[in-house]
């Protein structure tokens, strides 16, 4: 293994010998809920689609998967109301409900859509074998007639 001045430089201890230990790894931040709820606020009193927004979260150091991953706790109740007035818990139940629901609906509505589809094209290909048999059969009665009317 080859070792760069960096890494002897992080190996060495107070009296410049070499040691075997490795350099403590970062610590991963946290954040409290209200810091959290205090952004989300600020982050959406910001327009749409503003550079005022990317500004705020590099000052914080913030990714937007950061915003979006706190915007869920929001709504699933784990944070704190980003307004100042408090949500009542019943109000965001029913609104978590809600959304829910909607959201089913809109995935039942998606796959009924396919479903008359694909069942409107195989009723075009039954309309179309129908008629198909339809003109066999006048043919064959057509083909039929005509024999029996040379036999006599």
């Amino acid at each position: 293994m080859t070792m760069t001045l960096a890494d002897q430089a992080a190996m060495t201890g107070q009296d410049g010998r070499v040691t075997d230990e490795q350099p403590a790894r970062p610590k991963r931040r946290t954040f409290t809920k209200a810091y959290k709820a205090r952004i989300l606020a600020a982050f959406d009193a910001l327009p749409e689609g503003s550079p005022e927004r990317g500004a705020l979260l590099r000052k914080e150091r913030l990714y937007h998967s950061h915003i979006v991953h706190w915007r869920k706790q929001a709504e699933s109740g784990t944070l704190p109301a980003t307004s100042g007035r408090p949500h009542k818990s019943a109000e965001s139940e029913e609104l978590a409900r809600l959304r829910a629901e909607n959201k089913k609906l809109k995935a039942d509505t998606a796959k009924l859509e396919s479903r008359n589809e694909k069942l409107a094209g195989e009723l075009g290909k039954t309309k179309t074998a129908l008629d198909i048999a339809g003109k066999a059969f006048a043919l064959l009665q057509d083909i039929s007639s005509s024999a029996d009317s040379d036999t006599n």
